[in-house]
């Protein structure tokens, strides 16, 4: 099954993601989609004087990646309604080849009827290989409420 409905979410569940390998590619990508060129992130030979010794990826291209993992986690797919809140918090760097992966959990959750579902706030860390945290926060969303007895589910399932 993927995807939980809000009362099929309990306060405690963890889901965690595959691992995703940075690459420099990702990095220079990020760069240009977003205009952020700094060369800490682009520049191999400047970013060797900087206090991280070698490239590292955009803060933010960890949270974007960070996204896709929760998703990937099979927990939100077809019932992640909104993404309502995040508080976030950037901790180490994301090198170049870098296995980061995301883990989520539950750490409350308020009903919200009229929106046919409720808000779960989740504890959320991205983690590299060595299990180390490079990003966590807390992340709000609106969850889609199990479909009433005879009415047809909407939810996604994969082959």
């Amino acid at each position: 099954m993927r995807g939980k409905y809000f009362e099929e979410m309990t306060v405690g569940d963890i889901a965690e993601s595959p691992g995703r390998t940075i690459t420099e590619s990702d990095i220079l990508s990020f760069a240009d989609f977003t205009g952020d060129h700094n060369p800490v992130h682009t520049n191999a030979e400047y970013a060797k004087t900087t206090i991280y010794g070698e490239q590292v990826a955009h803060g933010l291209l960890g949270l974007s990646i960070a996204g896709g993992l929760a998703w990937g986690t099979g927990l939100l797919e077809g019932t992640a309604e909104a993404l309502i809140g995040v508080d976030w918090k950037f901790r180490n760097p994301i090198y170049i080849g870098d296995t980061i992966k995301f883990r989520a959990e539950v750490r409350r959750k308020k009903e919200m009827p009229r929106m046919n579902g409720g808000f779960v706030t989740f504890d959320a860390t991205l983690l590299n290989q060595r299990d180390e945290t490079v990003q966590k926060g807390t992340w709000t969303l609106l969850i889609r409420s199990r479909p009433e007895e005879g009415e047809k589910s909407t939810r996604l399932h994969q082959p």
